[in-house]
């Protein structure tokens, strides 16, 4: 993974993986572990207006099928970022599915973590990605996270969410999500429970902004996970 890495261009790693699998943990522990130097840029705001044309005459919306996000708009932005330019980031509002009016705006960094259950699908934005990551969770942990998420802070009931849950997560988690892993340059098991890998993730980091030596990502210092 050493081999090629431009050190003027953003280095950009895609973690992907199951809803609730520990995804944004691992994102977090990335850019947490260099403050300032680790930009996250999450799939899921990306995801389309329910009003928008794509969706006319689908009832009720399938969130967790491909076409749902625009995955045009968020390869725009991370093309920019990778060539040394702000962007204006949407915020989405989850409880009305719809953008707000007012934008994030993001700076470039020298490391660009994509994080989002499809972010390896698309080989739009697998083919500009450094590290591609994949987060494993067993199914029963993923559904409970996912339930006690949307009820706390996507204003859900939970039986919306278990209804979803059966309807169109599971499916679509089985047709798109769980194939991706065969991209994964590295899998991480029980999700962000596995605090070995996680750790060998930040070490990897780190080593690409000059904090620590350059290593590869499969031989930490202590072990591999």
């Amino acid at each position: 993974m050493t081999e090629g890495f431009d050190a003027q261009r953003p280095y950009v790693i895609g973690v992907a993986g199951g809803t609730g699998s520990g995804k944004s943990t691992v994102a977090a522990a990335m850019a947490d572990a260099a403050p300032g130097q680790v930009l996250v840029l999450p799939q899921d705001v990306y995801y389309r207006r329910a009003s928008d044309p794509y969706f006319e005459g689908r009832h009720p919306i399938n969130w967790d099928e491909p076409g749902a996000f625009d995955t045009p708009l968020l390869v725009e932005h991370l093309d920019g970022l990778i060539a040394g330019r702000p962007v204006e980031r949407p915020v989405y509002d989850f409880e009305a599915s719809d953008r707000r009016p007012e934008t994030l705006r993001l700076e470039p960094a020298p490391v660009v973590v994509v994080e989002g259950i499809l972010v390896l699908h698309e080989p739009e934005l697998r083919r500009r990605l450094d590290v591609k990551v994949y987060v494993d969770a067993p199914p029963d942990e993923r559904f409970i996270r996912r339930l006690e998420r949307d009820v706390s802070e996507r204003g859900r009931s939970a039986q919306s969410v278990i209804d979803q849950y059966r309807n169109t997560v599971k499916p679509m988690h089985d047709l798109y999500v769980q194939p991706t892993k065969q991209y994964a340059d590295v899998i991480v098991p029980e999700g962000g429970r596995n605090l070995v890998a996680i750790r060998v993730l930040v070490d990897h980091v780190k080593a690409r902004i000059g904090e620590v030596r350059p290593g590869a990502v499969g031989a930490p210092s202590g072990g591999a996970a």
